[in-house]
């Protein structure tokens, strides 16, 4: 949709030359004209949101203890027993991984790198980091949803095309299972309180719209809500693709694996092989490579992505 043709430039001007420096992804982002950045799951995981080991294993003992479950994400799909065990899952998922603080600074340095340049994000992630760390909210689209969004079980009527802010519910659902919140949204537990694996019954949330239960505004199905600044951020994308496809683009991809390729690796790259004077850059831990059509103006890094970016 977005790939016209255009006349061939002169490769003495191309992106392509930055490869062979010393510090290839530094200097493709300076000469780039505009950066598309990707970001998949594994920019997060960089930024410390782990959904195993010590930080699940924390604040989840009691549901590890009594259902099995052995991380956050496969925790998400687990068939609790009642809404209010449901929600009290949730409420502590959503909170750890959308309104508490920022690991690390990954985000940070991913903004400084890009800073000042003519730059666009676009995100499987849902944990709202891009926004949080200021990156200019009108230069992201999180097509896979938001942490910090809830949207009707059977969306019909009002409620087709709308989603709901949850931050209030879900903090009322963790002081009620014994929770602390802090000033700066830390979650704490305090000493000696056994937490309560459910919230009571009347904070199960029921969409105001329909009366229907709510749930995680998170792509599963096709119940998925694309509310109106979804689309409004889709067509933002699709805009600042075709307005930048006779320049120097560098697309960058962080972190993303073969879960939705469709989304982010599979468009950046067509869109590299048929902009003759755009480059590709992957990041990526045991993932980094490119297609053979492209590899001349690629960059692919194996490694942390953090690590990477304090390095570039």
């Amino acid at each position: 949709m977005f790939l016209r043709k255009r006349t061939k430039q002169s490769m003495k001007d191309s992106l392509a030359d930055a490869i062979h420096t010393e510090t290839p992804l530094k200097s493709l982002i300076e000469k780039a004209d505009a950066v598309v950045v990707g970001a998949g799951s594994g920019l997060s995981t960089a930024a410390g949101y782990t959904y195993c080991g010590e930080r699940f294993q924390y604040y989840f003992a009691d549901f590890i203890e009594k259902y099995g479950i052995r991380d956050m994400y496969s925790g998400g799909f687990y068939p609790f027993p009642d809404m209010e065990t449901f929600w009290g899952w949730w409420s502590r998922h959503i909170w750890l991984n959308r309104y508490a603080p920022i690991p690390n600074d990954t985000y940070d340095l991913l903004l400084n790198a890009v800073n000042g340049k003519d730059y666009f994000v676009i995100t499987t992630n849902v944990d709202h980091c891009f926004q949080r760390a200021g990156f200019d909210k009108t230069r992201l689209f999180y097509t896979q949803g938001d942490y910090g969004l809830l949207q009707s079980y059977n969306p019909h009527g009002a409620s087709k095309h709308k989603t709901y802010d949850n931050e209030d519910i879900v903090r009322k659902m963790l002081i009620a299972q014994g929770f602390e919140i802090d000033e700066k949204n830390n979650l704490i537990i305090p000493e000696g309180t056994i937490l309560k694996m459910k919230v009571p019954s009347d904070m199960v949330p029921y969409c105001p719209d329909d009366g229907e239960l709510m749930t995680t505004n998170l792509r599963a199905d096709n119940t998925f809500v694309e509310d109106a600044g979804w689309h409004e951020a889709s067509q933002r994308y699709k805009k600042f693709l075709n307005d930048h496809e006779d320049k120097k683009v560098l697309f960058m991809e962080l972190g993303v694996g073969m879960n939705t390729p469709v989304i982010i690796k599979y468009p950046f790259w067509r869109m590299t092989k048929a902009w003759k004077d755009s480059a590709y850059a992957c990041l990526n831990i045991n993932e980094a490579y490119a297609p053979d059509e492209i590899r001349d103006r690629s960059v692919c890094i194996s490694g942390d992505i953090r690590k990477i970016l304090q390095e570039n």
